[in-house]
Formats: C-alpha cells, sequence, structure tokens
C-alpha cells in the first residue's frame, strides 16, 4: 500500500493573519488587483491554506512597488513577518549556481560543455556511456534520465558528505533516457558547484558570495543552512500534511548547498530581481554580463509542449536554474524552492519589468504559487479567475484521500495484531545500494528503525497485519507511511521503506543479506 499523497497540499483552518512591516512605493502604476485587493486576497488566501507567515515583493519598471510581510513567524508567537524576515530558499539557489557557472563559461575559465571527468576523473552515471559524455550544462538542466527527486531520501538532510554523494550516483538507475528526459536532479547542481571549486580554487559558497551577493548588496542572504537557528528574524518551519498545523526541525542542507542551502529574505531578493531585469545592471552598475544572463535562460530541455488547460500557456522548459515559459504572449522566467517548512518562489518578466517573490512558512499549500499566477495575471491583463479557490479544489479532494489512507492505517494498528514471528526476529541491519543501512531494534510493543545517514531521524514501526508496520518518522515531514518485510522461510530478508513524495517518490528496498551490494 502506498499512499497517494500531493506534494503541496493543505488542511483548512484558520489561523491569525498580522501585518507587519510595509514597503510601497508612492505613484506606481499598479493594477487595480494590486492597490485595491492584494491585501485581502493574501489574509483570506493564508486563513484558508492554513499559512503562518508570509513575505511578498513585487518591483515593477526598476521600483519597488511592493515589499511586505503577513502574519507571524512562529505559530503561537507574536513575533512578525516583514521585508527582512529569512527563509530557506531552497531551489531558488540553483539560479545562483547556474549564474556562476554560466559566468565562468563567458569567460572562458570552462566551458558548459566541458566533460564532467575534465574536472571530477572518478565520477560517474549509472551507464557507461552517460559517463563519457555527461559535461557541465547537464548538471545545471536535469536533463541526466533519473527521476524527480531520484536519490534525494539519501541526501536530503544526511550526514553524507559532497563527495559521497557525487560517488552515489552512479548507482541511480535512469528511468529515462539522458538528454532526453526530464528529471528533477538536485545532485547535479552539487557537482556543477564542485566543478567550480575545481576552476576557481573557491568554495562556491565563496564564490557566489564575492560574485553576487555583494556587489547586489545582499547583506542580509546567507550560502548555508548552518547556524540559521542562532540568526535574527527567521521564520519557523511548518507542515500540516500529517497532522495539525506542527513546526519542524530547520533542514540542514549544506551538503547539497548549491541546489538548495541559500537563505534570504524578500528585501534582499528584489536586488536580484533587479539585475534579472536590468539585463546583469544593479543601481546602474553592470554587476553581470548580459550574455550571462542569456545564457542562463536559454531553454536546455523542454519539460512541456502543449496548450494549457488553465494557464495561458503554451510551452515550458529549463536553462540553467531557472525555468521558461511564456503567460498570455511574454516571456516568464521563475522558479520554486522546497525545504521541510518552507516553500518559496522568485520570477520575472523581463518584457514588463515586473519581479515577484513569495516566501512562505508552510510547505504542504499551493498557495504560494495560486498568488505568482494571480499577481502575472494582473500585471499582463489576464481576465480573473481565483487561482487560489481553484488550486483549493484539487487539494481538499487529495486531503480527503490522504484522511481516508492514513484512517485506514491506525484501524489497522489499533486491530492489535500479532506477528507470525516475534517482534525481535525483525530487528538487524538492512541494506540497501543507494542509502546504506537502516538498524531495526525493538522497543516494547513496537520497532525502532535508525539511518545510518540521518542519525537524527527515527523511523516509529507499529504492526498492523501480514508482516507490514505502520512507520512514523520523528520528523512529520517525511509522514507517515506503511512499510512491508519480505520473509523467507520464516525469516525476514527485506523490508521496503517510504517517506513523503517531498523527499522522494519510490521506496526503498533494504535487505538483511547485502552480498552482492556495494555499499559507499
Amino acid at each position: 500500500m502506498t499512499l497517494a499523497i500531493p506534494k503541496k497540499t493543505i488542511l483548512l483552518s484558520v489561523i491569525v493573519i498580522s501585518l507587519s512591516f510595509v514597503t510601497v512605493t508612492v505613484g506606481a502604476q499598479v493594477p487595480s488587483f494590486i492597490s485595491d485587493s492584494l491585501d485581502s486576497y493574501i489574509e483570506r488566501g493564508m486563513k484558508q491554506w492554513q499559512i503562518p507567515g508570509l513575505a511578498i515583493a513585487i518591483v515593477k519598471d526598476g521600483k519597488v512597488v511592493l515589499s511586505k510581510g503577513y502574519g507571524v513567524r512562529e505559530l503561537g508567537k507574536e513575533d512578525k513577518v516583514d521585508e527582512n524576515t529569512l527563509f530557506i530558499i531552497a531551489s531558488n539557489s540553483k539560479l545562483f549556481t547556474g549564474t556562476s557557472l554560466a559566468k565562468l563559461d563567458y569567460e572562458k575559465k570552462l566551458s558548459l560543455n566541458d566533460k564532467v571527468t575534465q574536472y571530477i576523473p572518478w565520477f560517474k552515471l549509472y551507464d557507461s556511456a552517460s559517463t563519457k559524455l555527461v559535461n557541465i550544462k547537464d548538471m545545471l538542466c536535469h536533463r541526466l534520465g533519473t527521476k524527480t527527486f531520484q536519490g534525494d531520501f539519501t541526501f536530503w538532510d544526511s550526514n553524507l558528505p559532497k563527495d559521497s554523494i557525487i560517488w552515489k550516483m552512479r548507482y541511480l538507475k535512469p528511468a529515462g533516457q539522458f538528454r532526453q528526459d526530464y528529471g528533477y536532479c538536485n545532485a547535479g547542481f552539487l557537482v556543477a558547484g564542485q566543478v567550480l571549486e575545481k576552476v576557481t580554487g573557491q568554495r562556491w559558497e565563496d564564490y557566489v558570495q564575492q560574485n553576487i551577493l555583494t556587489p547586489l548588496g545582499m547583506s542580509n542572504t546567507f550560502m548555508n543552512t548552518a547556524g540559521i537557528t542562532q540568526r535574527n528574524n527567521i521564520a519557523l518551519p511548518h507542515n500540516n500534511l500529517y497532522s495539525s498545523l506542527t513546526k519542524l526541525p530547520f533542514d540542514n542542507v549544506d551538503n547539497l548547498g548549491p541546489a538548495t542551502s541559500m537563505v534570504s529574505n524578500v528585501k534582499d531578493l528584489t536586488k536580484w530581481l533587479m539585475l534579472q531585469l536590468d539585463s546583469g545592471r544593479y543601481e546602474g552598475k553592470q554587476i553581470l554580463p548580459w550574455e550571462v544572463l542569456q545564457k542562463t535562460r536559454d531553454i536546455n530541455i523542454l519539460t512541456g509542449s502543449r496548450k494549457s488547460t488553465v494557464y495561458p500557456t503554451h510551452f515550458r522548459g529549463y536553462g540553467l536554474g531557472v525555468y521558461a515559459t511564456d503567460y498570455n504572449g511574454k516571456q516568464v522566467y521563475w522558479h520554486t524552492g522546497g525545504a521541510f517548512g518552507h516553500v518559496t518562489n522568485v520570477c520575472f518578466v523581463p518584457e514588463e519589468n515586473l519581479g515577484i517573490t513569495i516566501l512562505t512558512n508552510n510547505d504542504n499549500q499551493s498557495f504560494f504559487e495560486a498568488l505568482r499566477y494571480q499577481i502575472l495575471d494582473a500585471y499582463l491583463n489576464v481576465a480573473y479567475t481565483d487561482r487560489s479557490k481553484f488550486q483549493w479544489g484539487f487539494y481538499a479532494q487529495n486531503k480527503k484521500d490522504v484522511d481516508v489512507q492514513l484512517s485506514a492505517l491506525q484501524s489497522r494498528v489499533e486491530k492489535k495484531n500479532q506477528p507470525v514471528i516475534k517482534l525481535e526476529d525483525f530487528t538487524g541491519d538492512y541494506f540497501n545500494t543507494v542509502y546504506g543501512k537502516i538498524s531495526i531494534s525493538k522497543s516494547e510493543n513496537m520497532l525502532i528503525c535508525r539511518f545510518q545517514h540521518h542519525p537524527e531521524l527515527i523511523g516509529y514501526m507499529q504492526y498492523m497485519d501480514n508482516n507490514e508496520f505502520r512507520v512514523t518518522y520523528s520528523n512529520i515531514g517525511y509522514g507517515i507511511y506503511p512499510a512491508k518485510f519480505s520473509l523467507q522461510g520464516g525469516k525476514p530478508v527485506a523490508v521496503e521503506i517510504k517517506s513523503n513524495d517531498f523527499v522522494e517518490s519510490d521506496a526503498y528496498l533494504f535487505v538483511k543479506d547485502p552480498e552482492g551490494l556495494i555499499i559507499r
């Protein structure tokens, strides 16, 4: 049994919304929705989608039209979100990485077509042909043929060093074709970041800081999640997919840094948007060559080429850390970012000199994207449709399905069935080629699963029936899922473990006898 839980769904509830710091440019030409309805739309949406805090900025025609916070940084506390509140921007880090590699290409310090093995000789993909062909550009545009998020249960929030993640990429068996099929791959950006370090002699963090953040004056943006709890004015992460709205621990994803580790706020991100909208200039100074920005926006793989029945779009593609599409006749570039408890977006429309960024602290909702589309509609003269209402319809049905499945798991646990073998017989070490080792022990009337590369994560395993246990993760963001043991001769030989699709959609098979497996 697999729970069909969508990535960003949410439970209806009501929270208190508080308006905090506001910056509005007086006299700017803005659509009536922005000037008259935006506040109420956001406040209504945050209540419905149960979002404690949200920050938003809009830039238009070289000016900051709006830079504003709503709600609170932590549920139950009074600290307000403002334009300086920090969020993990996660995959919005990718365009900073793609831009850095494009800059090195422009300076002829490398070529985006250089083979990865030129810089990392021991690098391998699953098959030898792809290994020989794969280049830096492939790493920056998700065209390795792997599934979206494949390997991330192993990599995300793990204690694996960067080189170990890169080594394990050779075990990711692709479901698609190299350079033909799109599959979102965080580890690819890590490889690109390591190539940058080989070429420049600088850490990825230092290069981006020196070449982008400091020249832009993004002084309240940080390259890594390390130390985030000690920073001031931080939005705490929340989730409500498997329970009532609950605070989550902060992600520590610095080992995937070039893909996902940056921390920022809407005030700083307006500067990044200004640069994108002014051909690499900020406040009259050329920070990056225009050719570098162009290179990041060139589509390297299509992600869709059919007319949408919902939005005024016809094509979608991916450049170097940024998506591209048409929207009511205009080119739009954007990316989203998802960390546990934080989902964010950054979007810019050069032909309209329009930029948008939205940061939120509940990962289990689609409002942050509905709001972006609502703002695009207002500025690009699309007839009004309540985008939040539309997305909510999908969520409500999915939430009903999820609740039914979770209730079914609970009912099976409550029957207090006994396994055909002793609980102690399920214990021991189990191995997976990609992940490594999990260790299962007995604690009173349940099993405890511990993960070699996630020392803070525990899976509490309660027996249901048919050699199947319900797993509830100590970090509830990972979810509640069944785990199935396989028995041979009355002895467990393997167990299948799954977590939230937000991390990785496929289950992992761990076997008790690792003969033939290569564990790194």
